[in-house]
Formats: structure tokens, sequence, C-alpha cells
């Protein structure tokens, strides 16, 4: 694998402008004939994490794979405002599974498509297949299914839009739920207020024990990152898998225009590694180019507004930053000098990857 970097200029908001780029180096969302896979009439609401995110991920597989792609959509968010009966926001092939099942219906698709393409004796053309589910559907209720599809390398992208907690449903806590956050069912009671530490699991790091081609994660902050990400994760066979951190506005309390800044802000605290890995070991990470404190990313969040204030216990905060701390000292997410100003945007598929 290479990947080529461009330098850009530091301009107060961590942006890069198209207009300094050549064509092909410029991110697909900045290009006229996007997809636009969800498009206009939706029901997201205003600053939905969810709804960037997938946008971004679902238009860089479509001009990944040149419009051969089907997607399968958990149960959640994403489904609800998008595809409201009889409508669809939606421009590709979109399947609605369970809850709990989009991993196996998803490597259900992949195995019909493979069969069509090799009946029709063009099996390297067969219709590439992605599965989207929130963290609720993924990391709980369809947490057996995708261990599975894990296990079994099946030929599926799984996309996990990451908002920490079940939305749709009105704001319970999920297994992705950060420490001491309120929920609808973590309420501000107790000597521990919130949700309760030490529980919860962090499913990029259980994908990467399968030992799967390819593991990554990301934020709506960096579209860059993400498009290639997704890119790179379509030029590979086998099982693989992309969480992606997509705040909420209204499960987290905080504003409709913070939610890019908000997903900046988890990376550059620490809370929320950004790395990609190959067959469970890390290949890349992305670096922390200038570290903040917790306090300015939980101070935006109503669901951390007990950690402030004339109650406010500073053992919680301390906690907070170690775990923070520790991210950065697990996957070495501090830049060094001469990775600063610096963005990988091409790559090419590793002579390692699954052939299906």
């Amino acid at each position: 694998m290479s990947e080529n970097l461009i330098h850009f200029y530091q301009t107060g908001t961590y942006t890069v402008g198209n207009r300094l780029l050549s064509p092909e180096e410029r991110s697909g969302q900045a290009m006229m004939d996007r997809n636009n896979s969800l498009t206009s009439g939706h029901r997201a609401c205003q600053g939905c994490g969810e709804a960037l995110g997938a946008r971004y991920a679902v238009d860089a597989a479509v001009r990944a794979t040149g419009g051969n792609v089907a997607a399968c959509n958990a149960t959640g968010c994403l489904e609800v405002f998008s595809t409201p009966y009889p409508e669809t926001s939606w421009r590709l092939p979109w399947f609605h599974s369970l809850f709990g099942n989009t991993a196996a219906v998803a490597t259900g698709m992949a195995a019909a498509f493979r069969m069509r393409a090799r009946r029709a004796g063009k099996e390297t053309e067969a219709t590439r297949v992605i599965a989207m589910g929130g963290d609720g559907g993924t990391t709980d209720i369809g947490f057996g299914c995708l261990s599975g599809m894990f296990e079994r390398n099946d030929d599926v992208l799984y996309i996990c839009y990451d908002n920490e907690a079940y939305m749709n449903t009105g704001v319970q806590r999920s297994s992705a739920t950060p420490p001491a956050a309120r929920t609808a069912t973590t309420q501000i009671a107790g000597d521990e207020p919130g949700n309760q530490w030490g529980q919860g699991k962090d499913v990029p790091l259980i994908a990467m024990a399968h030992g799967i081609p390819y593991v990554a994660t990301a934020t709506v902050a960096d579209l860059r990152d993400l498009e290639r990400k997704v890119t790179k994760a379509m030029s590979m066979h086998g099982a693989r898998y992309i969480h992606i951190l997509v705040p909420c506005p209204l499960g987290w309390g905080a504003a409709s225009g913070q939610t890019i800044h908000l997903a900046r802000l988890a990376q550059q605290t620490g809370l929320f590694p950004v790395f990609e890995a190959e067959y469970g070991e890390v290949t890349h990470v992305s670096h922390i180019r200038r570290q903040e404190p917790v306090e300015s990313y939980l101070k935006l969040q109503k669901r951390f507004a007990h950690l402030f204030g004339k109650k406010a216990d500073p053992e919680v905060l301390a906690r907070i930053q170690a775990m923070a701390d520790r991210n950065i000292e697990k996957f070495g997410l501090l830049a060094a000098d001469e990775d600063e100003g610096t963005i990988p945007v091409a790559i090419q598929a590793d002579e390692r990857s699954h052939k299906i």
C-alpha cells in the first residue's frame, strides 16, 4: 500500500480548500458529479451527525465501486428518518433489515449477488454490499451476527454510525455510551451519577481481534480521512469494519451547529482514537495536532452538565481525562513535528486483501 500526503495551510478551522488542490485530489463531496446517495427530503434533526456520516460514507462507496453497490440498513435513526413508508431519500439499492440481524442479511445479499454474477460469467463484477447500523444495532442487539460475519470473513463492509445511545427510541444507554453520561436510563443519581464506569465494549478492538482484513475509526469532522478509509475498504474483499463517531445534538444536549466541532474535539482530546488496522495490527493513526483538555469537549454537552458547577466532582473529570491520556499513550496519538499538517489521500489496495 502507498499513500500520498497533502500538506495544507492551517486556517484556524483545520480546513483545506479544494480550490488549492488538483481535481483528482479533491474530496468526493466537492465534486459536481457526486452521487448524493442520501438526498433531500429526509427527516433527520438539524445538525444530525449520522445523516452527514451516512452521506459521506455511502457516496464514497458508490464512487469507489462505480455505483455497483447495495446497502443493508438496520432499524434505527438512519432507517427511520430516511425511509418513512412509502417514501425514501436513498438513491441506491437499499434494504431494511431488522434491528439485530443486519450483518447476517448483508452476508446473504453478498452471497446472492456473487451467485448471480457467477451464473452470468461475470463473477468479478458482483455487486458489492455495505451494511449500516447505529451503535445500538451494532454493539448491542446485532453484536452476535456481526461477530459471525467477522469470523466467517464475509465480503461485506459494515459501517457503524456511533452516536453513543439509542437515540431513536428516547436516548437510552447503549454499550457505546461513555461513563458518567446522562441518558434516559442512566439518570443523575447515586454515588456515581450518569452511566456507570467499567461497562460497555470497544467494538473496533473486538473486530481487530477477529483478524479481519480491515478495521478503521473515523469522525464526521475529517471528511477526507473518512472518504479515504471507505474507498480503501471497498478496494478490499472479506469482512471490513468502519466505526464513525456521529454526534447527536438532541441526545447529547448540544447546539446543532456544534456537530463537527464536537466530533473534532472527541478526537483532539484523545477520547475517540482515530486509526486503521489490517489483519489485527494497527497500521495508521490520525495524530492529535493540539491536545485539548476533556473539559472543552464535555462542557458543550448537557448530558455531562452535572460534572460542572457547584456540585461537580473533580475526581470524575480526572478519571475521564485519564481515559483520554491512556488512549493517547496506547495508540501513540500525539503528532511528531514532521507529521503535522499532512493527511493521507490516495491509497492502493494492500496485496494481502482477500479475494473472494
